[in-house]
């Protein structure tokens, strides 16, 4: 279970089903938006307000997040939600009668954690965290399992109250193709990459976001021969206006929309410009490719951005005009993306989808009532 259908959370439910059918392809699944089953019409609505806070009032979810204040507030609200949908979850469990549930998001965790607590259920629940941050909105005392990222964040589940035994450093799940070996000379040739001078790879996310035109006004001022790959996913008006943009540049900046080639893509890429979203950093760590963030979001992207920074593997701009110089600077300093490269081995943990599908399939076939 997750929500958002273009979101790291879907992504990872994905992944650990690639990697469930990988090891037991007789294994039914379910993939299922939570927000999306129990509340079809408050999902667009949340979604849109969501959006527009991240973009226009960030200072508003950086007080909301992980605010153990605000979340006792909540607390009468979320169990009145949550009383609301479990005749729903109810149904949808009698129908697919499932021997875990898995969540990769907050919402559908708590929803099932209460289902439990309502129907006296012994359904087994996995919450997997997709955030190097484990804010307080997940914290159930039904929860079997939690799937942690990195120790740091597993001692501050256990600071939180949730019992060490439950805990398992596996890492974020991604997709397992991202451990394929890439030909890297056929995929540059493929997409007319010259092999002679860096790649730059600039994301943002699934859908687009951060400032994506700032980040290239200020790279067509570096000096150094480079070429870049813009990735715009789902967001059409920036895609469209970054063609007029980068005509006249010096260097060659590659834009595309939506791909499915990511992994391909980073393994040919001496650099990363990205949001820190907990999916696409697992990944980039597992390529080992050294990371620069521009301008984290509050919440989760903020406590990423200083997991990745602390250890080395990631360095942080808050002002996208700086970006230029400092890719300069990098792409000069060949030895400071090797050791920032090297850091990323430190705390990649490349098998986590593997590892927690592992987990899901050797769980007792405990029947829930």
């Amino acid at each position: 279970m997750y929500i958002s259908e273009v979101s790291g959370h879907r992504n990872a439910a994905m992944a650990i089903e690639k990697a469930l059918k990988i090891l037991s392809p007789e294994t039914e699944i379910l993939g299922i938006n939570a927000f999306r089953y129990t509340n079809p019409i408050s999902e667009k609505v949340v979604n849109r307000i969501y959006m527009g806070v991240i973009k226009r009032a960030p200072k508003i979810w950086d007080y909301l997040y992980d605010n153990q204040s605000v979340a006792r507030k909540l607390e009468h609200f979320k169990k009145m939600v949550h009383r609301f949908n479990s005749p729903k979850l109810k149904k949808l469990f009698d129908n697919f009668k499932p021997d875990v549930v898995v969540c990769t998001q907050a919402y559908p965790c708590g929803m099932v954690a209460d289902y439990k607590k309502a129907y006296l259920s012994c359904l087994p629940l996995i919450a997997v965290l997709t955030d190097y941050v484990p804010h307080s909105y997940w914290i159930y005392d039904s929860v079997d399992y939690y799937i942690s990222p990195a120790e740091e964040v597993s001692l501050r589940l256990t600071q939180k109250g949730v019992a060490a035994e439950k805990i398992r450093t596996l890492g974020i799940p991604f997709d397992p193709k991202f451990n394929e070996p890439v030909d890297i000379p056929k995929v540059k040739e493929k997409m007319r990459l010259d092999p002679k001078i860096p790649t730059i790879l600039i994301m943002g996310g699934g859908q687009g976001l951060g400032p994506i035109k700032d980040i290239i006004k200020s790279l067509g001022k570096v000096k150094n021969d480079f070429q870049a790959i813009v990735i715009t996913g789902t967001n059409k008006k920036l895609y469209n206006s970054l063609s007029n943009l980068t005509a006249g540049l010096k260097n060659d900046f590659r834009i595309s929309g939506f791909v499915s080639n990511v992994h391909e893509l980073m393994a040919v890429s001496e650099l990363i410009i990205t949001k820190p979203g907990g999916v696409t950093t697992a990944e980039a760590l597992t390529k080992n490719i050294p990371m620069l963030i521009v301008k984290a979001i509050p919440g989760q992207e903020a406590n990423n951005s200083a997991f990745l920074t602390k250890s080395g593997s990631a360095l942080k701009v808050n002002e996208p005009k700086k970006i230029g110089a400092l890719v300069e600077q990098l792409l000069t300093d060949k030895d400071k993306l090797k050791r920032m490269s090297e850091s990323t081995k430190i705390i990649s943990k490349p098998n986590a989808s593997m590892d927690i599908a592992r987990l899901i399939l050797n769980l007792p076939q405990n029947k829930h009532a």
